[in-house]
């Protein structure tokens, strides 16, 4: 055993079964082969890459317009620098977070990526599965492409979110299908009035849904592995995936030369919607897409449960500020609503600086979707594994023992 092995394993918590190792090995052989490389969340890109077909990792990556607010959600979390405390016993540290209600084994969840099973075989259901077992919430896209009875079914813990119009009609057969369907958890998605403008859709040939033509056909002959893997075995073994949730009924096939995806009328959604919603929604009531104080203060007004502090990882209005910037002053009028956090999370830091900042939980998108990619449950849990070791490493350092203990005054401006 080498003297930083053994270092690591005196560092163990051994009253707290739920804490994860300090340290662990790089290549260790609990990691699959292909993985072993992959050191941070931020190396999963590189990897989906290569990976991916150039339209479908265009669509991932991408933010919207000249990507201000994807560059923007990244440079907040510097804004910030730590003063760790010395001398503390962490020995019995925890990450255990109680969210709605739930008991988590960590403060990250995976939040709705829509067409996530383009990018990895039958990928809400791996998301969904593995966060199930790693004790994380995964919330399942209203633009996804398997069945929401399907992946409750399989993961009951999962959320579910829905983009829906200001139509009273479809907004009530979504609602009571998620709920027939067993979802303890509805996110309603606020920030997508319209479709952004994201050009480099346009520039990399990416459709919704996906038009049929000669370079989407080379792009994809260029990634054999994930052409037979993701995109074959799904036609062979499911047929044309569909855009299942959309409403209370199936919609439009995610190929075609002529269909349009119907959205609806969103821009006409408005908070009497809202308040429709929270009658007739009996479980928790979350609300994505929120980032002015006073919308958060009308959400609480309304009764909503929770809300998520987010730009929708810089893909809707470009410039718009980033979440980070404006946790503390939504925090602040929150009550009692549960209030969480995405865009930009990528390191163990960032989430620390996150519940500092106000947040109770942080969500993490597209480094989950590249592990899904390119090697499945075992590349989501190798995922899950890094953050919640960095998260680990960090509490040590700062001298904390549970995450309520991360308040604002370990933060100085940096």
């Amino acid at each position: 055993m080498s003297v930083d092995q053994k270092l690591s394993d005196e560092l163990l918590p051994r009253e707290n079964a739920s804490a994860v190792p300090v340290e662990r090995a790089p290549g260790a052989a609990t990691v699959p082969r292909r993985l072993r490389k992959i050191l941070s969340l931020e190396d999963f890109e590189a990897a989906g890459r290569r990976h991916l077909p150039r339209p479908v990792f265009g669509f991932i990556s991408g933010g919207v317009e000249g990507n201000a607010s994807l560059r923007a959600n990244r440079a907040a979390f510097q804004d910030y620098a730590f003063v760790p405390r010395v001398l503390i016993n962490t020995a019995a540290r925890t990450q255990a977070t109680t969210l709605l209600g739930r008991r988590y084994a960590h403060p990250f969840g995976i939040p709705p990526m829509g067409i996530s099973g383009l990018a990895a075989y039958r990928a809400d259901l791996v998301l969904a599965r593995t966060a199930t077992e790693a004790g994380l919430p995964m919330i399942l896209s209203g633009s996804s492409l398997i069945k929401l009875e399907d992946i409750v079914r399989e993961a009951p813990t999962t959320w579910f979110q829905a983009y829906l119009p200001g139509d009273p009609a479809r907004i009530t057969g979504l609602v009571e299908r998620a709920a027939r369907a067993g979802f303890e958890t509805l996110v309603v998605t606020v920030d997508v009035p319209v479709s952004a403008n994201r050009e480099n859709n346009v520039r990399n040939g990416f459709s919704i849904p996906l038009r049929p033509n000669l370079r989407l056909a080379w792009d994809g002959l260029v990634r054999p592995r994930w052409l037979i893997g993701t995109a074959g075995r799904t036609l062979l073994r499911h047929g044309m995936p569909h855009f299942e949730n959309m409403s209370a009924t199936r919609g439009a096939p995610v190929l075609s030369r002529h269909v349009e995806r119907d959205f609806g009328p969103r821009y006409t959604l408005a908070w009497e919607h809202i308040a429709l919603m929270r009658r007739l929604w009996k479980g928790h009531l979350v609300v994505k897409g929120i980032l002015s104080k006073e919308d958060a203060r009308i959400a609480r007004e309304h009764g909503v449960d929770g809300i998520m502090v987010s730009n929708h990882g810089g893909r809707q209005l470009d410039g718009a500020v980033a979440p980070l910037r404006v946790l503390p002053e939504i925090a602040a009028v929150a009550g009692g609503m549960a209030v969480m956090l995405d865009s930009g999370v990528r390191r163990g830091t960032d989430v620390l600086k996150a519940l500092a900042l106000g947040a109770q939980f942080v969500f993490v998108g597209r480094p989950f979707l590249y592990a899904a990619a390119i090697a499945g449950a075992a590349g989501v849990g190798h995922a899950i594994d890094l953050l919640s070791r960095e998260i680990d490493r960090d509490m040590v350092m700062l001298g904390i023992t549970e995450l309520a203990q991360m308040r604002r005054e370990l933060l100085v401006a940096a």
